[in-house]
């Protein structure tokens, strides 16, 4: 699951993440995604920092919380690349920081480092 405010991220994403097999859900929002979640129970979720109504911490911290989704992957994404935002997104729970415009190699090593833990 790709949630990101920014409707280019969320399409780069998806085409990346189709081309190798994946099936990829996309939310707008942190409201969005909570919704979509619970339904669809994806096996990781990248999310963005800066989005409006609900932030990316308040979103992880909400997936954390929820009993059913502790375990699944969360990795942040960010177009700032600092240690503060790094130590806020361990806090909350997220496995993995991942700084904007990602690449392909990232997006798919994250998902490899953290799928295959699970499994």
């Amino acid at each position: 699951m790709v949630i990101d405010d920014s409707k280019t991220i969320r399409r780069t994403a998806e085409t990346l993440l189709k081309k190798e097999g994946c099936e990829v859900i996309t939310a707008n929002d942190g409201f969005e995604a909570l919704a979509k979640i619970a339904d669809l129970k994806p096996s990781i979720i990248f999310v963005d920092i800066m989005m409006p109504r609900l932030d990316g911490y308040q979103t992880c911290a909400l997936i954390k919380h929820n009993q059913m989704f502790r375990d699944t992957p969360v990795i942040m994404l960010s177009s700032k690349d600092g240690l503060f935002d790094r130590a806020r997104g361990r806090i909350v729970g997220s496995q993995q920081y991942l700084t904007k415009p990602f690449t392909r190699e990232e997006l798919l090593g994250a998902i490899k480092r953290h799928i295959n833990q699970a499994a």
